[in-house]
């Protein structure tokens, strides 16, 4: 089996965060979505499992943390600066919130932050390898 992450989130409103995932450019996966859970594809190594609160407490009874804490901050390469700020652009329209951190340009790299409408932290980023200075 190919090696895979699948980062599980608890989301108060499934279908919103479908919603707002798939603006974002994720694909939903319906093998794996029902009415208490849905995977949403970004890429064929990574996947992020929606899960409501009851479905979330299946799995683990530790408490669902405050939309306002960060419990997780996760990076996503994206193909250009324009497809980061994009990104964020989708966000701020589907429910989300920007650049909940400051902007991040170094030239080489590129990357803003945002949080989906259940306070999850993401950081999509375009790099340039052959543009990293010599250490």
């Amino acid at each position: 089996m190919q090696k895979m992450i699948f980062v599980n989130f608890p989301v108060a409103d499934l279908a919103a965060s479908m919603a707002f995932y798939k603006a974002l450019g994720f694909v939903n996966n319906p093998h794996f979505t029902d009415d208490t859970s849905a995977c949403m594809v970004w890429s064929e190594a990574i996947c992020v499992m929606l899960l409501t609160h009851d479905k979330w407490r299946f799995f683990t009874q530790r408490p669902i943390p405050p939309s306002t804490s960060s419990e997780v901050m996760v990076a996503l390469a994206c193909d250009s600066r324009d497809a980061v700020d994009a990104m964020n652009d989708a966000a701020v329209a589907h429910g989300g919130t920007a650049d909940i951190n400051a902007k991040q340009d170094y030239g080489f790299m590129y990357s803003r932050s945002l949080a989906d409408p259940d306070g999850h932290v993401w950081e999509p980023m375009w790099m340039d390898p052959a543009a990293i200075p010599p250490s």
